[in-house]
């Protein structure tokens, strides 16, 4: 389909007013959609999260901690550890295609579905294609990663400079760094410069623990900071030196981490960014979770910028105010009215789903709030797996039902 805006409300492209929705040959006979009260943006990115470790509650009986990597043996003890065990049990493999694995992980991708993503990367052991073609919105294939420089790649893979080498900078390279505030955290950029693993497809997660200069120096690289606001300050209460970051030009995006330590979802991530950090411009804030990320990730540029001539990717959502940006900080579940990821309907008004009738996926029909939603797939089913296996209802904050 294409979308057409009586009006681009701002000078970048990405955002628009007035949504009409056509049909993507010229000569149809059907007539466009128009769709008032509403608000078209590109889909967010999330740029870091641990799709497996999407279990709640959070696990944390000691916090604040000095670094993440004595929070990572304090998780392993934890109630939410031992209750996702009693679904899926870890052999400490991370090979994540058996059943019960894969059924988390798709949850966890439904996380940032139902908070308007068409992205999300899932760092951990590279998988097969197939786990990433199981996915209900885009999660990466093409990165390399290590765990951290503290830890090295305990869950699997090749040591940093291997993983680094095997990158040819032509794909990003993602790394813990500098998660904590105390001495060993705060030595782990130094060593990740001396390995020359700095360069400009590294995606550093974290960076509490950075100094003006250190971010100064990821700036002139061109290297890249998640930042993660809510996981950092639950765990280390501290978080990244935003505002250096912003000082210095340095490339930054946004990431929840997983629910073990993190928000409910990337809106959750908005909320805690405005609460603590409310002088940062808005329109900063959704570079991150678009045009930034892009870069950071090596995503075609498509996934940056709507286009009207043919919108293969889209979020449409409620206007509840004037300013687009306001507008997308006040988003919750229930107001998306329509999620299109490389021009597949993956979430919405159910009524949206007339619009696409050769599309070939299955979807589940639910209700929230007072409106039918369809969601690609069936993340009901993966909820009833869990139920089966707890004995209980589990409830998982970031669904919407």
């Amino acid at each position: 389909m294409k979308i057409l805006a009586s009006l681009s409300v701002i000078s970048w492209d990405d955002v628009r007013e007035g949504v009409v929705l056509t049909p993507v040959k010229d000569d149809s006979s059907e007539k466009p959609l128009e769709i008032p009260n509403s608000v078209a943006y590109v889909p967010m990115i999330n740029s870091h999260d641990h799709l497996v470790g999407n279990w709640v509650p959070r696990a944390g009986d000691k916090r604040p901690y000095p670094n993440s990597h004595i929070w990572v043996e304090d998780m392993k003890n934890s109630f939410s550890f031992h209750e996702r065990s009693k679904f899926w049990l870890n052999d400490g493999s991370f090979q994540l295609m058996n059943p019960q694995a894969l059924a988390v992980a798709r949850l966890g991708a439904y996380k940032s579905l139902f908070s308007g993503c068409s992205v999300v990367h899932d760092h951990g052991p590279i998988q097969s294609d197939a786990y990433y073609r199981s996915m209900p919105i885009v999660v990466p294939s093409r990165y390399r990663q290590c765990h951290s420089i503290t830890l090295g790649n305990w869950w699997g893979g090749e040591s940093a400079t291997k993983e680094m080498e095997l990158s040819q900078e032509k794909m990003p390279f993602i790394i813990h760094l500098g998660e904590g505030t105390d001495n060993i955290t705060k030595a782990e950029f130094s060593e990740l410069d001396k390995q020359n693993l700095l360069r400009p497809n590294t995606l550093m997660i974290h960076g509490i623990a950075f100094s003006e200069y250190e971010i100064r120096r990821i700036a002139m690289v061109g290297a890249t900071v998640c930042w993660c606001p809510t996981s950092n300050l639950y765990l280390i209460g501290e978080t990244f030196k935003i505002d250096q970051a912003l000082k210095h030009g340095a490339n930054v995006v946004i990431g929840t981490d997983s629910t073990m330590s993190g928000g409910t979802n990337l809106i959750a991530e908005f909320e805690i960014i405005r609460t603590n950090f409310p002088h940062l411009p808005l329109n900063q804030l959704y570079k991150m979770v678009t045009e930034n990320a892009v870069k950071a990730l090596y995503l075609s540029p498509e996934y940056a910028k709507l286009n009207p001539e043919d919108t293969r990717n889209l979020l449409l959502v409620d206007q509840l105010e004037k300013d687009p940006f306001e507008n997308l900080m006040g988003l919750n579940m229930a107001g998306i009215k329509l999620l299109v990821v490389d021009g597949i309907p993956r979430y919405g008004d159910s009524h949206f789903l007339e619009n696409f009738p050769d599309v070939g996926e299955e979807y589940t029909i639910f209700r929230t709030g007072n409106r039918e939603k369809f969601v690609i797939g069936d993340p009901l089913e993966i909820n009833d797996q869990i139920d089966a296996a707890l004995g209980y209802h589990k409830d998982f904050p970031f669904l919407p039902f």
